[in-house]
Order: structure tokens, then sequence, then C-alpha cells
């Protein structure tokens, strides 16, 4: 038996996208040449990009494909640091934040010279607007930074009004909607408003792999008035922001997936809800020690955070592997060495708390047997290794 919960590190390739990526792949040409195949291929990319493009809600220009969540977040970061005005020192970014910022962060820290300004997050690894404005208004920033759905626990921040606040300080906004993608109404057009200069939301990442499109496809939205100065040289595709040969087939699978995950996101929301909803109330009976971290009700459908007293995540984590289930600790991997979660400390657990979660995701092919598997397995290894 195989029992996959660990959908928000990937999801299982979607048929529908392999086969697009297989079928684009036998298209030969470079999309920036000027012959006939070059401009077949130029008219595949740039297909896919509008499709994209309708499912983030924003104009098909703004669109800059990556090679997935991680280059799309150093891009934005690093592109608006070097692109601030003079004066703007300071890196405003809440605690809890995912480690491609947080490591994007510290680079630009410790060789750039960046101020961080951090924002302490609530008790549910929220990011409260008022919090964000209070830091804004007494730190000369070069950018913002903030998930739209904390990755490990899963709480569903008030993206529109982060947007709102940032605008407020004419201060540059970069969301970062990984973990929110396919899972949450992502509307770049909406959130940015009318605000229409340098600031407010100028930047939105995504990842394909999260919504079931090959690794190593992303994407980056960026605001034509953002000035962001590129990481990579040596062309002019995708507006000077990512010079190098495009990835047509890559582009093509993104698509695809992204159009099937916004397609089936409202009924997969109902269901996986109703899944979730279950595999917390089967904990409970049977582990009743047992805590939900994050929000209880404004998470994303498939998440479920716990904190199980008295036993180390990653033991659980071996125990339910030798079962055949695949969960998640939910706390960083640096070098193979196991780190308490930075994201429970955030939320002002103490270093022990941050050692005792886990972090179980559901997603497209998750059944109710999956629950019932480890909701049978759960309480067991809680039992051996707690003693309890």
């Amino acid at each position: 038996m195989s029992v996959y919960l660990d959908h928000a590190a990937t999801a299982p390739l979607r048929a529908e996208a392999r086969d697009a990526w297989l079928e684009a792949t036998e298209a030969v040409g470079n999309a920036s040449s000027v012959h006939a195949s070059g401009q077949q291929a130029r008219r595949m990319l740039e297909d896919a990009r509008e499709r994209l493009a309708v499912v983030l809600d924003c104009e098909p220009i703004e669109i800059v494909l990556t090679s997935g969540g991680t280059e799309a977040i150093n891009l934005a970061l690093k592109g608006l640091w070097w692109a601030r005005p003079a004066g703007r020192d300071a890196v405003v970014l809440p605690d809890g934040e995912h480690h491609a910022t947080l490591d994007a962060v510290e680079w630009l820290r410790t060789h750039e010279g960046a101020v961080v300004a951090p924002v302490a997050l609530d008790a549910h690894a929220r990011i409260l607007p008022e919090r964000l404005e209070a830091v804004l208004a007494g730190a000369p920033a070069a950018f913002a930074t903030a998930l739209v759905a904390n990755n490990e626990a899963g709480t569903i921040n008030d993206a529109a009004a982060l947007a709102r606040v940032a605008a407020g300080k004419n201060v540059p906004l970069h969301l970062d909607a990984v973990a929110a993608f396919g899972h949450v109404p992502l509307s770049f057009r909406t959130w940015r408003g009318a605000h229409d200069g340098p600031s407010g939301l100028v930047a939105l990442s995504v990842s394909g792999h999260k919504v079931g499109a090959p690794v190593g496809t992303g994407a980056l939205v960026v605001a034509r008035s953002a000035g962001l100065v590129p990481l990579l040289h040596g062309g002019g595709q995708q507006r000077g922001l990512r010079a190098g040969t495009q990835d047509v087939a890559g582009a093509t699978a993104l698509a695809v997936a992204a159009e099937l995950a916004e397609r089936e996101r409202a009924a997969e929301t109902r269901r996986l809800r109703a899944l979730r909803d279950r595999l917390i109330a089967g904990v409970r009976a049977g582990i009743p020690e047992a805590v939900l971290l994050g929000d209880p009700a404004d998470r994303l459908p498939g998440n479920v955070h716990l904190h199980l007293p008295g036993a180390a995540g990653e033991s659980l984590l071996y125990l339910l592997d030798m079962a055949g289930i695949a969960v998640s600790t939910g706390s960083a991997c640096q070098a193979g060495v196991a780190e308490p979660s930075h994201v429970v400390m955030a939320m002002g657990r103490d270093e022990r708390t941050a050692r005792q979660v886990l972090r179980i995701t559901l997603g497209r092919t998750t059944v109710d047997a999956d629950v019932d598997a480890l909701l049978t397995a759960l309480p067991a290894a809680y039992r051996q290794i707690a003693g309890r």
C-alpha cells in the first residue's frame, strides 16, 4: 500500500500535462527564430502564456516564464532590490516565509547590505495588514514580500489588503502564491487595483509542479511599471527580464495544468475540505492531545498541520513511511539535518513544539481510503513514540 499525503511538497503529474508536454516537444524551432518553425514555436509559447494569464488574471505580457517558484521569487526580490531608489535599504519580511524567500533575503543582507525589517505573525501564522503597515511606516523599504497562503500552517492571508497597504505606503510588494496556486482564486489585476505605478503589488510568483505540471516550470507575474533588474542576461526574451531560449513544451504543460486546476478548484475545495475535516476529527478522536495549528477555518482546503506533544515529527514521519504513508514534518531540512519549524516558532511556539509537528496535505488524488489508512497508522505510531 502506498498513500501519498504530501501534496504541498509536489503534486502528482497530470496525464494531460504530460501528454501536452510530449506533443509540444515534437515541434522543432526556437521561439526567437524568424523562420516558419521558429514562428510556430512562438505561437505555441504565446498561446500558453495567454492561457496562463486567464488563470492568474493578468496581461499575457506580464508573465515571465521561469524554472519554478524559487527562480520566480529570486527574480522578484533581487530584481526589486537592484531597482530600488537610493536610500531605500530595508526589506520588509514577515516571519514564517518560505525558505526560497528567507534565503534570498539573507543573501541580500549578507552581500548587498539590506536591512531586514521583520513583520511578526499572529498565533495562526497570519500576516496582519495593520502589522505590515506599521513596519512600512517605520522603514525606508526597497520592497515588501508576503505569502498568499502559508506553505506549512496553511493559513490564507488577505492578499488584497496587504496589496492595498503596500500601495498606500508607495512600496513595491511581491506575493508568493506558490502554496496558494490551484487552491485559492488568484487575481493579479484585482489585487493590484487601480494603482499603476512601481509600488503596490508588482510581482506574483507561482510554481507548476504544485498543480500537476512538470517540475521545472513556473512563472512570475511582473507589472509593466515594476522596473525589475534581471538576474539573467544574454537576450531580449520576456521583456528582457529572463534571457535564454524559452521552454515551449514546459510552458504548454504549465498552461494545461493551471487551466485544469482552476476548472476543478471549486469542486475540489469542497471535496478536500470534507476529507480534511474528517481527518482532523479522526486524529482528535485517536490522539486527544493533538493540536491543530494554523487558522482553524481560513486555511488551504487540503492542509492539516498538527502539533503532537511528546513525539518528534521526524520519528513519526519515519514510522508512517514504514507503513507506506508519505507526510511531511513541515520543518526545513538543511544538509540532511532536521531543524525545528521556523513557522511554528514564528507563531509564538517554543522550539520543542516546533520539532513535534506533522504537515499532512491532501490533493487531487487523495481518496477516503487514504484518510482511513492515516487514521489507523498515526495513533499507533504516536503511542509508540510518546508512550501514551
